[in-house]
C-alpha cells in the first residue's frame, strides 16, 4: 500500500480520491491533507474523516511516500520546495505555475537537494509521451489550441476581451506563447505548460485559446513536427462536474501518477 498526501481539497482532490478508491491494482492510503490555516472544517466537510494539517512540515511528518499538489499556483509556490527537499516525490496538477522560471528553478533545485522527482502528469491531454520522444530526435514545431465553452473562461482575462455571456460565434481571444498563456490563464492553460515542458519549452510553443458556444466540451488540438514525422492530436474531454474550468481527465491522470509510484508494470 502506498501512502500519499494531498495539498488542497477542491474538485481535483475529490475526483482523485474517488479514482484511487476504485482502483484495485494498487492499494493507496491518504495519510493527510494540507489546507490553508483556518480551513480544516471546510476540508473535512468536503473530504470526510481525513487528517487535516496546516503546514508542509506537518504533512511531511505524516510520512507520505508521494504528495499531490491540487490547490493552484500559490500552493505549489508556497509548499512545493519543502516537500521535494525532504526527498518526497511531488505530483503537480497546477503545471501552469511552472511557467514562472524562478519557481521552476527553485523546485528543481529542491528536488535535486532531496533526491526527489517533480512529476508532471499528462493532465487533460494525450500524446505527451510522443512529443517528449520526438524531442530526443529533433522537434521543430509544436502548436496547441484549446477550445472551450464560454462558461469555462469566466474568471479569466478573456472576460475583458469578449462578451462570454452573449457570445454567438467562435472567437480566438489569445495567440501567443505557452508561457504567457499558462501564467495569464492559470486555471485553464495547464495543458499548454505540460506540452511546453514535454517539447520545445515555453517560448517556442505556440498557443491559441478559443471560446466557442458550440463546443461540445473541452477540445484540445496539438500539432507537432520533427525529424521523425508529424503528429496531430484532437481530444474532446468532458469538464469536471465540480469545476467547468478543469477537465474530468485531469484528476485521473494525477491518479495514474500516484498508482505508477508502486505499480509493477508502468505505462
Amino acid at each position: 500500500m502506498i501512502g500519499f498526501g494531498l495539498i488542497g481539497y477542491g474538485g481535483i482532490a475529490i475526483d482523485l480520491m474517488t479514482a484511487l478508491g476504485a482502483n484495485e491494482a494498487v492499494a493507496t492510503r491518504l495519510v493527510g491533507v494540507l489546507a490553508r490555516p483556518g480551513r480544516a472544517a471546510a476540508a473535512r466537510e468536503r473530504l470526510g474523516a481525513v487528517r487535516i494539517v496546516e503546514t508542509a512540515d506537518a504533512l511531511i511528518g505524516l510520512g507520505p511516500e508521494i504528495v499531490v499538489e491540487a490547490a493552484g499556483h500559490d500552493a505549489l509556490a508556497t509548499h512545493g520546495a519543502a516537500v521535494l527537499a525532504t526527498g518526497i516525490d511531488l505530483v503537480v496538477a497546477s503545471t501552469g505555475a511552472l511557467a514562472d522560471p524562478r519557481l521552476y528553478e527553485r523546485l528543481c533545485a529542491a528536488a535535486a537537494q532531496g533526491g526527489a522527482r517533480l512529476l508532471v502528469p499528462g493532465g487533460a491531454i494525450g500524446g505527451i509521451d510522443a512529443i517528449a520522444a520526438m524531442r530526443l530526435s529533433g522537434l521543430a514545431a509544436v502548436r496547441y489550441r484549446s477550445v472551450k465553452p464560454p462558461l469555462a473562461w469566466r474568471g479569466t482575462p478573456a472576460e475583458q476581451l469578449v462578451d462570454l455571456d452573449h457570445l454567438a460565434d467562435r472567437v480566438c481571444f489569445y495567440q501567443g506563447t505557452a508561457r504567457a498563456a499558462a501564467l495569464d490563464y492559470p486555471q485553464n492553460a495547464n495543458v499548454a505548460a505540460t506540452i511546453a515542458l514535454a517539447g520545445l519549452g515555453f517560448e517556442a510553443t505556440q498557443v491559441e485559446l478559443v471560446a466557442d458556444p458550440a463546443a461540445p466540451g473541452n477540445l484540445h488540438e496539438i500539432e507537432a513536427e520533427g525529424a521523425t514525422g508529424r503528429i496531430a492530436i484532437r481530444m474532446q474531454g468532458k469538464p469536471s462536474a465540480r469545476n467547468p474550468k478543469t477537465s474530468a481527465l485531469t484528476a485521473l491522470s494525477v491518479a495514474r501518477a500516484v498508482v505508477n509510484r508502486a505499480a509493477t508494470v508502468v505505462i
